[in-house]
């Protein structure tokens, strides 16, 4: 699944992922995959993860990493003749 950091609080351990289909997850510290830099658990993240529903609780995200971001290429400019 995909979806974007809402936040995530260190000190807390814990913090909630927007799925692209509009569900709110919460994502705990070792919900991470191995090696994630903290940076990358900033508000506005794009992430992948996956989606694990918990007994008598609320579902969750494991395995959240960044997803990369892949720059628009620009346009060549055509020079004046």
């Amino acid at each position: 699944m995909e979806g974007t950091m809402l936040w995530f609080n260190p000190a807390k351990h814990h913090g909630f992922i927007r799925t692209d289909e509009g569900e709110r997850l919460r994502v705990d510290q070792d919900g991470f995959a191995a090696g994630e830099p903290l940076e990358n658990r900033g508000r506005g993240t794009r992430v992948s993860f996956d989606r694990v529903d918990e007994q008598l609780d609320e579902a969750r995200a494991v395995n959240v990493a960044a997803m990369p971001i892949f720059a628009a290429r620009r346009a060549r400019s055509r020079g004046r003749r």
